[in-house]
């Protein structure tokens, strides 16, 4: 199976045509503590790109969920890495899947493929489910991050976050893209305190 095929099944739930590269992946996971016992989720993790780099930086210590909601991207994961949790779920219902509060989320998620209302349900939902100390880090192409839905993404996490930091832009990736690292969640809002 490959990634171009499952985009050209389901372009708005896969979202590129290529899996991320590692340089991108070391630059997302960064926030993982090493083989610390933390709770990382990641959110839409395609092929396993970021899922790799968290279980090279957990070293089998942790618990490392993943939501997908390919079935087959899923079933890859579980075979791939037999330690994560992979279930196969909309990344908007991580309050239903997991049973405790994450330490980190990495997302992996099309975000400039989104609606904005549902850009909105998950940032909504993952920002519930993080620690008051945790981190969420995602990513954009640069040749698209001025583009209204990643705009619309950024003054999001910076609606929802005390810390917005945009990363410097990872040039080995196909296509260039960077990184943001989002701290400490701010109190839950209501739609109409946050930018649309």
């Amino acid at each position: 199976m490959s990634f171009l095929t499952e985009f050209l099944r389901s372009p708005l739930t896969v979202g590129a045509v290529a899996p991320s590269g590692s340089a991108l992946a070391r630059v997302a996971t960064a926030p993982v503590p090493r083989a610390s016992d933390v709770v990382v989720v990641e959110l839409g993790p395609g092929t396993g790109a970021f899922t790799a780099a968290i279980q090279q930086r957990l070293a089998g210590r942790g618990r490392h969920v993943v939501l997908e909601i390919n079935e087959r991207f899923a079933e890859q994961l579980s075979r791939r890495f037999p330690s994560v949790e992979a279930v196969v779920a909309d990344a908007a219902d991580i309050g239903t899947v997991l049973s405790e509060r994450a330490d980190v989320i990495v997302s992996g998620l099309p975000w400039a493929a989104f609606a904005p209302g549902r850009q909105r349900d998950v940032l909504a939902a993952a920002t519930e489910v993080l620690r008051p100390d945790g981190v969420f880090t995602t990513f954009a192409y640069v040749h698209a991050r001025w583009a209204p839905p990643a705009r619309r993404l950024h003054r999001s996490l910076e609606s929802r976050f005390d810390e917005v930091v945009t990363g410097r832009t990872v040039w080995a990736n196909l296509p260039p893209a960077l990184v943001y690292s989002c701290r400490r969640p701010a109190a839950r809002l209501t739609k109409e305190h946050e930018y649309v």
